[in-house]
């Protein structure tokens, strides 16, 4: 084999990413990563736990955290369960059927994702409040309050976490191979059971993913909520509100050991979402 030249000698060095400063590269990335989420994250994990696991247990498990804990576990259980419906149809149109807005309408999915959430609970008071008209129908037609009652802070939800459904499926129904649906058309089959039988099982994996990150966004959710819920203890406080409330009051360990709490639960969902991708990557790999 011939001897390399020069040039090409350092064109190689230059494209071969182990060579060009690759531990280098390595190096600057766990830097940023420690100093911008590790140490922040340890620094509240190590307050939390000054008085131990069972300062921990006790400050969690009082009646006003205890509820508060409850109310943002359901709120952000039932946001994600909806979400994960309407968030799917949502995909499905988008993918499926050509019409008219259809790449405004595919804009528009992602404008949660960049509007400051407290602007989403401003546009749910003008729209909601017990002043403005449909807020004052509903409560003396069917006695329903959005403003100040969980329904509000549902709907502030909702609005938040639509983006991490449709975004989670929508690229599955985009690559995914349609000749199993067209051969259960052929084979007679409608519509809603070419969904459920064929399109359904293909869009599992990132449906449920993207239903476990709208959960996990929901329950840590503050800006979107703070307008809608009010701080009403026993009724409308949810652990992050709550927990502004503590420093507000200068109790830093009850704030901190909550916050534990609340990483905790959305380590486990960001854990499992990674368990249920690797194992997405893993059977596709084998087919």
């Amino acid at each position: 084999m011939a001897a390399l030249s020069p040039v090409s000698r350092l064109r190689q060095r230059l494209t071969t990413p182990q060579s060009w400063g690759g531990g280098s590269l390595r190096v600057i990335a766990l830097i940023y990563l420690t100093a911008l989420l590790i140490i922040p994250l340890g620094v509240l994990v190590h307050d939390g736990l000054r008085s131990g696991l069972v300062g921990l247990w006790q400050a969690i498990t009082l009646p006003i955290v205890w509820h508060a804990l409850l109310l943002t576990l359901w709120t952000a259980a039932l946001t994600a369960i909806i979400n994960a419906v309407m968030g799917t149809l949502t995909a499905y149109v988008l993918t499926r059927f050509d019409f008219a807005g259809k790449g405004l309408l595919n804009a528009i999915v992602e404008l949660p994702l960049a509007l400051p959430t407290l602007i989403t609970g401003l546009m749910l008071v003008i729209l909601f409040g017990p002043q403005t008209p449909i807020g004052a129908w509903l409560a003396s037609a069917i006695h329903l309050h959005i403003i100040f009652a969980p329904p509000g802070i549902v709907l502030a939800l909702l609005f938040v976490t639509f983006p991490f459904v449709v975004r989670a499926v929508q690229p599955a129904l985009t690559t995914m191979d349609r000749e199993p649906e067209a051969a259960a058309a052929t084979l007679g089959a409608n519509s809603w059971t070419i969904f459920f039988r064929v399109t359904l099982p293909a869009i599992t994996f990132p449906l449920i993913s993207g239903t476990l990150l709208a959960f996990a966004r929901a329950t840590g959710d503050f800006g979107a909520i703070v307008l809608v819920a009010g701080n009403i203890p026993f009724h409308t406080q949810t652990v992050a509100i709550y927990v502004q409330g503590e420093i507000e009051s200068q109790n830093q360990l009850g704030a901190s050991a909550v916050s534990v709490a609340l990483l905790a639960i959305a380590l486990a969902v960001i854990v499992l979402v990674d368990v249920l991708q690797h194992r997405r990557q893993s059977r596709e790999a084998h087919q």
